[in-house]
């Protein structure tokens, strides 16, 4: 490699930073051409001269996958920290523009980008037209990830790892509600706490007693992975019971336990939201569960210290009800 040069020089090492960032964020020459609509040459020759004016080598190539050097991670590290610059002042001037242009990402798992998500967004669509508002759909880990590292501006949630990073605002309130498949045989002994599906959206807000979770000691459940809100809830509900649930099946995303339970495959706990906003299942009873493990809110977060673009504040701002009633 070229000895570095003098003050000139090491000012201009981040030229081109974007076609390393591609290389390494593709992990290939190849993919990060393809990435950048440029050909392979180009991202080649590119990354040599920020090489050249580095005076270290960035990647090494030897390896496959491709993987940086000790430098080029440090070079990433850098490089990252100018992006979000970038991001940070464009987003500061557009907000001179009284929200007639911007962006603003979003990320929910598949129960709030299916159920909750859309009509807050059409509604925001509805009053900004100018700004571009995108729909991330992920599990909550992946979305705390994302949201650490800026991808999204805004995950609705009811909790997400790394809690202290993160500030946060109420959409709604929420309640878990037990969906037991109507051939189960304790529904005889749970008859006293049934509601009917119309009034599920209103659960959260009842004074009407839970089932005694002692009935369900002998039953199998269809349940989310341990690192999942309502998967700890519900083992905090078995517990009142005093046992450990049994469990027939175990999923990511709520809205795929449910759909399971409906199947016959187990007891679930589901969001009053999503059984709200669905049709009906006839194969299905549903009763309240017992307070305060079955009582939660639902969300908004954002990074704490980031910068909050007005589009963002727009965002938060919407009334609860665009969040829709069950």
């Amino acid at each position: 490699m070229a000895e570095r040069g003098g003050d000139s020089m090491k000012q201009r090492v981040f030229d081109g930073m974007e076609y390393v960032y591609a290389v390494y964020r593709e992990g290939s020459f190849q993919k990060a051409a393809e990435k950048l609509f440029v050909s392979q040459p180009s991202v080649s020759a590119s990354v040599r001269r920020v090489e050249e004016r580095v005076g270290s080598r960035l990647f090494d190539r030897s390896r496959k996958p491709l993987a940086l050097t000790e430098c080029g991670e440090a070079y990433i590290a850098c490089a990252e920290k100018i992006f979000a610059m970038e991001r940070d002042f464009t987003e500061y001037v557009n907000d001179w523009e009284g929200l007639r242009r911007g962006k603003l990402a979003v990320g929910g798992s598949i129960l709030f980008s299916s159920l909750l998500l859309p009509p807050m967004m059409a509604s925001f669509r509805e009053r900004y037209p100018g700004i571009t508002l995108t729909l991330a759909e992920e599990t909550t880990p992946r979305l705390e990830e994302m949201l650490r590292q800026g991808t999204v501006d805004l995950v609705v949630d009811y909790t997400i790892p790394n809690m202290e990073l993160y500030d946060s605002a109420t959409v709604r309130e929420d309640a878990l509600i037990l969906a037991v498949p109507r051939a189960a045989a304790v529904n005889a002994r749970l008859a006293p706490y049934r509601i009917a599906p119309e009034q599920i959206g209103a659960a959260a807000r009842s004074a009407a007693p839970g089932v005694p979770m002692e009935l369900l000691k002998d039953e199998s459940f269809v349940l989310l992975k341990p690192e999942n809100d309502t998967r700890a809830r519900a083992d905090a509900l078995c517990r009142l019971g005093g046992f450990e649930p049994k469990t027939a099946m175990e999923f990511d995303q709520q809205m795929t336990a449910y759909l399971a339970g409906c199947s016959g495959a187990g007891i679930t706990f589901v969001s009053s939201v999503l059984v709200s906003r669905l049709s009906p299942n006839p194969g299905i009873c549903y009763y309240r569960l017992p307070e305060p493990e079955s009582r939660r809110d639902i969300r908004l977060f954002w990074k704490r210290g980031r910068y909050k673009t007005r589009a963002m504040e727009a965002f938060l701002a919407m009334p609860p009800e665009n969040g829709g009633e069950g």
